[in-house]
């Protein structure tokens, strides 16, 4: 696919004169997954929001395949790229297959109608995300689980190149977790590129091919591959707090873990 979505010296800002991004270089290419990571506060959810064109920078530009992505028109972008937030609530009463097959409507013909191929795609994903089960189930009574792995099937069906991801497995067990990273890096490896948000600096150290790590003084402080980023000095700047790396025993990533409080009594 070779999609590339960058921003290019991107600033933004909630109020002003308190950046919440400032001059950000950030890319996701297709056939990769990119992390990112930092502490709450630092931008991560803004940089995405920007990213997918909900945000618009105050200074800088964001640009897919070199194109401004202002000048694509929403239903065109909506074709390339797919943004998960964080949380989601319909409007209207919709089982779990309705909302999977909302993921289809940049792909719908004119009259809006689903096709057989739009519920297959649906059925496909909901299979790919282990939620067929659920889709004749009232989306409003699923737990948070279920219905973050629902929603990840939904954008899944619009067939996009890029995948924007806001914390997609923060209400998952561990099992799920492990198996929606395992999907996301499927995806990669079929050309996808992918770039998604966590706090679990494990996971991301596992199943990321980078890292953009983020700091609550809106800046970037690192970027790179797990091993680059996922440093002693590195998390300790960012996350303003004594951190420890060390290797997994068993895959050889970075294991991450705040320094223990020292005897009598914990860090202040």
């Amino acid at each position: 696919m070779g999609r590339r979505l960058e921003s290019q010296s991107v600033s933004f800002a909630y109020v002003p004169e308190s950046p919440v991004l400032a001059d950000a270089d950030v890319g996701v290419n297709g056939g990769e997954v990119m992390g990112v990571i930092g502490p709450n506060g630092s931008g991560k959810s803004t940089l995405l929001r920007v990213l997918c064109g909900f945000l618009r920078p105050a200074r800088g530009d964001v640009l897919l395949d070199g194109q401004p992505l202002c000048a694509i028109s929403n239903r065109e972008r909506a074709r390339i790229l797919a943004f998960l937030p964080q949380t989601v609530t319909p409007a209207f009463a919709l089982t779990a297959f309705e909302v999977v097959l909302l993921g289809r409507y940049p792909r719908l013909g004119p009259l809006g109608a689903a096709s057989a191929r739009d519920r297959e795609v649906a059925l496909r994903c909901m299979r790919e995300t282990g939620t067929d089960g659920l889709r004749h189930r009232d989306f409003g009574t699923l737990s948070g689980g279920e219905r973050q792995r629902v929603l990840l099937a939904s954008i899944l069906a619009q067939e996009p190149d890029l995948l924007l991801l806001d914390e997609p497995t923060a209400a998952l067990d561990i099992n799920h977790q492990a198996g929606i990273f395992a999907l996301l890096r499927g995806l990669a490896r079929n050309g996808y590129g992918v770039a998604v948000v966590t706090h679990d600096l494990n996971v991301a150290g596992q199943f990321c091919d980078r890292l953009v790590l983020m700091s609550a003084r809106a800046r970037i402080v690192a970027q790179g591959t797990p091993r680059q980023v996922l440093t002693r000095d590195l998390l300790t700047e960012a996350y303003e707090s004594p951190i420890v790396v060390t290797e997994h025993p068993i895959t050889g990533t970075p294991l991450v873990w705040p320094e223990p409080a020292s005897a009598g009594g914990a860090r202040p």
